[in-house]
């Protein structure tokens, strides 16, 4: 039986994790996550981990690449890849089904394509030269390498400095061969009305406040993460930190943070259709249909 990999991917609160749970019980399959912020343990509200959708017609669907680092460790897209093609090639000993599932673009396309991504080390004195620039003046250092296909990394100080870290060491090194070579994939995509989409991220945003959202920041601090670790890893845990240390209102936190997440979608969105545009063959899905309509959509572009 083919085993080829099956990636599920579409903007926030289009319900993917609920299709590829269900998608990988009918094919004997596991989730490999694709997003960047499930990795770290304790961040689960903030992230919508929903563990308990993993768990279909009393069946567990295994999962990985959530919950494998602590908040405040840096996880980079070289490590992303390394992890992952660890848990594929053990999903295949194993004669299951590998489903990629998340709305991170970059770390999707990163495995599909095989990016070669050198292990960047840090550079002190490059820090040191930048640590006093402004954000402002960090975004146009950063253009002069390379240009900007979205606000990811310079959404602050910290990021920019990274990304000119990157970029420097890529500029004066030549890559070589791909560490990992390009996997074959049938991709299917949820899509979502555009008004559907900011009335469920307005109701689940409320929803994650209402379950606990700021206590768990507030608990991840007292763990002795630092504010500016978890405000690296942008919306949720910057806009409720920044509100935990009283540098913004309630109200100026939902606001800011409900139009972030607005913005964060459509940046998914650019990102995905820019992936057509770069070859990808995207079979979209209407997020809208009945479970069982889903599934028989999907059927019909899966090898098996």
């Amino acid at each position: 039986m083919m085993r080829e990999l099956i990636t599920i991917l579409g903007p926030t609160a289009c319900g993917k994790t609920t299709f590829a749970t269900q998608l990988a019980h009918a094919l004997n399959g596991e989730i490999l996550s694709a997003d960047s912020r499930q990795i770290y343990r304790k961040m689960d509200i903030g992230t919508g981990k929903d563990l308990s959708e993993y768990t279909v017609h009393g069946s567990a669907i295994p999962y990985h690449l959530i919950d494998i680092r602590e908040p405040g460790d840096k996880y980079t897209l070289f490590d992303y890849q390394h992890d992952f093609h660890a848990a594929y090639n053990d999903i295949l000993s194993r004669e299951k089904r590998p489903v990629l599932c998340g709305g991170t673009g970059l770390y999707i396309e990163s495995v599909l394509k095989g990016y070669h991504l050198p292990d960047v080390p840090a550079d002190t004195e490059l820090r040191r030269s930048l640590e006093n620039r402004s954000l402002e003046e960090l975004t146009h250092i950063l253009q002069r390498y390379r240009p900007l296909h979205n606000t990811t990394d310079t959404d602050t100080k910290k990021r920019a400095i990274r990304a000119i870290e990157i970029a420097d060491y890529q500029s004066k090194n030549q890559s070589s061969a791909c560490a990992f070579q390009p996997i074959e994939s049938t991709i299917l995509g949820l899509r979502i009305d555009r008004d559907l989409r900011r009335d469920k991220v307005t109701k689940r945003l409320k929803s994650r406040l209402q379950e606990g959202m700021i206590e768990e920041v507030k608990q991840i601090i007292d763990s002795g993460v630092a504010p500016d670790d978890l405000i690296y890893y942008g919306l949720e845990y910057k806009y409720v930190t920044l509100h935990v240390l009283g540098a913004i209102s309630y109200k100026e936190m939902f606001t800011q943070l409900e139009t972030a997440i607005h913005q964060f979608a459509k940046r998914q969105m650019t990102w995905f259709r820019g992936m057509e545009r770069r070859g990808f063959t995207i079979h979209w899905i209407e997020s809208t249909l009945q479970p069982e309509q889903k599934l028989e959509q999907a059927y019909s572009f899966i090898r098996k």
